[in-house]
């Protein structure tokens, strides 16, 4: 993921949930728990490619092993949005990411 600080002006909804960004930088995010959302950006569209979560976002995020399948699947500008959850714990978080994986195909990471 480029390493500059640009930020896009409005939050993204995917499902049924508001996340914070899109960014094109790690260094916008923080290092808390929440369920996170790879994006292509492409024509002025996103297109969703990954979804997860973690207790360390930011952390989780710089250290991922899916980032060869974003890069593959990505032909625009990759760009993370995040659903910030401190009140709930792994559980909870893996439900909502779940819950979107169940809603969109092609993801990376499917199983």
């Amino acid at each position: 993921m480029n390493v500059n600080f640009f930020k896009k002006n409005m939050p993204i909804t995917i499902g049924n949930y508001t996340f914070e960004g899109p960014y094109t930088s790690t260094g916008m995010l923080e290092d808390r728990s929440g369920v996170y959302a790879i994006h292509c950006y492409l024509n002025g569209k996103y297109y969703l490619i990954d979804v997860g979560e973690s207790s360390e976002v930011k952390n989780r995020i710089e250290n991922h092993d899916r980032k060869d399948c974003w890069n593959e699947k990505c032909n625009g500008e990759l760009t993370v949005s995040v659903y910030y959850t401190p009140n709930l714990q792994q559980a909870g978080r893996r439900e909502v990411e779940q819950e979107l994986r169940n809603s969109y195909s092609g993801l990376c990471g499917e199983r």
